[in-house]
């Protein structure tokens, strides 16, 4: 809670019967550790999906910056633990109207101080009266049993992104409803993303074929290919009507039909998705 602990500095900080810690997001998707600081805001420690493990610190507050300028963020000893030397972790930028973060490093020292029983601490002068500054803890209370559960949330978490197969392109044998190893391994991957995230409305499943055989043979080919990658997804659990599933023959080739290569470039399907 804020109090007047020094002349001309207002502190805001959970006390020990005050302070929180949850997982507010706890998915394959992402992972978020939550701490309320009372009559100021939250921050928040998140990762997300990624081919790279990935960390961001966010500093929710109720009163937003009202001009540029920078805060200094600073391990602490808590008021309840005095005796150990505070040190300087990183300096953060302050932009006017949004609410300011910290990078993958800063945001793991934070966390790493907080484990050893450590209170990282924001300090930045006043937007209204420079004469006064404004110092921020994130309080060790009840930390370790929450912060266990964030750390083996983000073990769990899938090891690729919404965009890296947000499109994507899949291709098959020759004159045949198998994918190739490669394409199989990418569908599975987009299934499992898709029974994860709600937020995905569409999906756009369109199918291709090359130019060898008949004409109405290969658009026929090129739709039951489309829809059976539909139904694999509805099989699984996804609803029917996010999916759109459409087969257009030989048209749009995108190499050559006079080589293997080329053939087997033009058997695709492409998938591309939507969200909200």
């Amino acid at each position: 809670m804020a109090n007047q602990a020094n002349a001309g500095i207002r502190q805001y900080s959970a006390d020990l019967n005050s302070s929180s810690w949850q997982l507010a997001n706890d998915s394959r998707l992402q992972c978020t550790l939550a701490h309320q600081i009372p009559h100021y805001g939250q921050a928040r420690f998140s990762a997300k999906a990624s081919r790279k493990l990935n960390m961001e610190f966010e500093l929710d507050m109720m009163l937003l910056p009202d001009s540029y300028s920078l805060a200094q963020v600073r391990s602490e000893s808590p008021n309840w633990r005095p005796g150990n030397g505070g040190r300087v972790l990183a300096d953060m930028k302050l932009h006017k109207q949004f609410n300011p973060s910290l990078p993958k490093k800063v945001a793991w020292t934070m966390l790493s101080e907080l484990e050893q029983g450590m209170s990282p601490t924001f300090y930045y002068n006043d937007w209204y009266s420079e004469q006064d500054k404004i110092s921020v803890g994130l309080s060790t209370a009840r930390f370790k049993g929450a912060y266990q559960n964030f750390v083996a949330c983000v073990s769990n978490l899938l090891n690729y992104s919404f965009d890296d197969i947000a499109y994507t392109v899949l291709n098959y044998q020759s004159n045949s409803d198998k994918f190739t190893k490669a394409s199989q391994r990418r569908v599975d991957m987009i299934k499992e993303y898709l029974s994860l995230d709600p937020e995905l409305e569409l999906v756009l499943v369109d199918a291709y074929s090359d130019s060898y055989g008949g004409r109405w043979a290969n658009f026929k080919l090129s739709e039951r290919r489309a829809l059976q990658i539909r139904d694999y997804f509805v099989k699984n659990g996804i609803d029917a009507s996010r999916i759109e599933a459409t087969g257009y023959g030989e048209k749009r080739h995108i190499a050559s039909n006079e080589t293997t290569l080329g053939r087997g470039k033009n058997r695709r399907v492409v998938i591309q998705m939507q969200k909200m």
